[in-house]
């Protein structure tokens, strides 16, 4: 252990004079540009050579891989220097001798059977390039660390390179990109979205070469959401609105196309994603997809579409019996249905000047699509098991948010149809479809009170709830609202089916008394 503490010790000093010597130097005028370069790259020969050496002697195993992960990483400093500092290779040349240095490291460590060779290369080399450069091509030399340990992978389980590789590049990309949104030049700013992107597809890919081979790697799954995190950061760098829904939307379509593969199952045989990984891909995708539904619409066309994208997952949960899917098309369902009341809240259906100036066709259109994202999500929750299928929470739940959307849908076509008392004939037509709903419930327990007693007692609550609620809407808002025939007509029909609910009630349990 003590041997280890001292040669990680040695490996992190040495590669600190590396980089004074290479950047400090400079700064200070010691030497000139080529004997700096010179000197960086023969001690990292030595280095790499004495490695060797020393691991092919009776224990130096550990010496041997610190003084090679130091010679290497040097190596990788000394090209970052050539190419960031004094411009003598072009950018791609320069990468691509970077490319060539990093697979010699790790290919040295696969020869060695060490994932702390491999490491080490990796860390050291991502740790220290920061202190040669700062500059946009920082993130290009980062990311060529993360795709060089990709094919590792395919032969060899090292879940700690799954980190190594993957946090310095999603990390210093993200800090770019926070940068962006605060102001960074255009030109700068295309270059770190390229990045960003460049990050997300190698975490993708490195993880699903992964998973089809070790499914149950859950270290990759948590590395590829780490390296999503700057693409979806990204949408804030612009202020141009179509470009950051366009950027959302394909980051959405992408991840949300990996997780759909998982589900179907003749695909997901060649593919082979695991579900953890398919959950990231969930996960990130919806939140890609909100950050769409955010930048494309407004203040009252956002429940819209966040209660589109609900139904979307809703109708597969309930379709592939998904719980993730089922978890996200809630979140959004919440989303949408906080929109909606945003734009329609309780104070603004009570009143008619405010009703009259913020509802409209396209709170209609929001409400009509809460009231089928309730329908999709019970129909969802009895196919999915679990305590949620037989209790009787989530209907009330869904009778109460029926009611309210019920409610915001006829006043806005009230509204929406511009006529004087549009917004009082939305009221009235509110109370009646509540009480309609009530009956139907009644009705529907009544006549399953024999063959599932379950349900029936479950639709006879539902209904005696609603009908409370339609009487105290009618004695305590339409009397006091309404006004001529809209009022008459509301306690008319209210009056009317409760008579008719009343009296199927009694013929029901004195059917049942008889049988007895």
């Amino acid at each position: 252990m003590i041997s280890r503490l001292l040669a990680l010790a040695g490996v992190a000093v040495t590669l600190i004079g590396v980089a004074m010597l290479l950047v400090l130097a400079a700064q200070a005028g010691f030497f000139g540009p080529v004997p700096r370069v010179i000197a960086g790259a023969i001690f990292s020969a030595v280095l790499l050579a004495a490695g060797v050496r020393v691991f092919q002697r009776t224990g130096g195993r550990v010496g041997g891989i610190a003084l090679a992960a130091t010679g290497i990483a040097g190596a990788y400093l000394d090209v970052v220097a050539v190419t960031a500092i004094y411009h003598w290779l072009h950018p791609a040349l320069g990468l691509a001798v970077a490319f060539g240095v990093a697979t010699a490291g790790v290919g040295l460590a696969m020869r060695w059977r060490s994932q702390p060779l491999a490491v080490l290369v990796v860390l050291a080399a991502a740790a220290l390039s920061p202190v040669v450069t700062t500059r946009v091509v920082l993130l290009a030399f980062l990311i060529v660390l993360q795709l060089v340990c990709v094919p590792v992978q395919l032969t060899r389980n090292w879940p700690y390179l799954h980190v190594a590789r993957t946090l310095p590049a999603a990390l210093a990309t993200f800090g770019f990109v926070a940068g962006a949104v605060l102001g960074t030049p255009a030109g700068e700013r295309s270059w770190v979205f390229v990045a960003a992107v460049a990050v997300a597809l190698v975490g993708i890919t490195g993880t699903i070469v992964v998973v089809r081979h070790r499914p149950a790697d859950l270290t990759a799954s948590l590395t590829m959401a780490a390296a999503l995190v700057p693409m979806l950061l990204a949408p804030g760098m612009y202020s141009e609105r179509h470009i950051a829904v366009s950027v959302a939307s394909i980051a959405a379509a992408v991840l949300l196309l990996v997780a759909a593969v998982s589900m179907a199952p003749k695909v997901n045989e060649l593919v082979r994603i695991p579900g953890h990984t398919a959950l990231v891909a969930a996960v990130a995708g919806s939140i890609a997809a909100l950050e769409a539904c955010v930048g494309a619409t407004e203040t009252r066309t956002l429940p819209t579409a966040l209660l589109l994208v609900a139904l979307v997952f809703l109708g597969v949960a309930g379709q592939r019996t998904s719980r993730p899917a089922a978890g996200l098309g809630a979140a959004f369902a919440v989303l949408g249905g906080l929109a909606l009341l945003n734009v329609a809240s309780p104070g603004v259906l009570a009143s008619q000047h405010r009703s009259e100036a913020n509802l409209g066709m396209a709170t209609v259109l929001g409400a009509t699509l809460a009231l089928a994202v309730i329908a999709v999500a019970m129909w969802c929750a009895r196919r999915l098991p679990g305590p949620a299928a037989g209790s009787a929470w989530p209907w009330i739940a869904a009778s109460v948010a029926g009611l309210y959307a019920v409610t915001t849908t006829t006043v806005s076509l009230g509204v929406a149809t511009g006529t004087p008392n549009g917004f009082l004939l939305g009221h009235s037509a509110a109370t009646i479809l509540w009480m309609a709903a009530a009956t139907s419930a009644l009705l529907f327990g009544l006549r399953a009170l024999a063959d599932a007693p379950a349900v029936a007692k479950l639709a006879l609550g539902s209904g005696l709830l609603v009908t409370a609620a339609a009487l105290a809407k009618l004695f305590l808002f339409d009397l006091a609202t309404l006004d001529g025939l809209v009022r008459v007509a509301a306690f008319l029909v209210v009056g009317i089916l409760l008579l008719l609910a009343g009296t199927r009630y009694a013929r029901a349990f004195a059917d049942a008394g008889m049988e007895r």
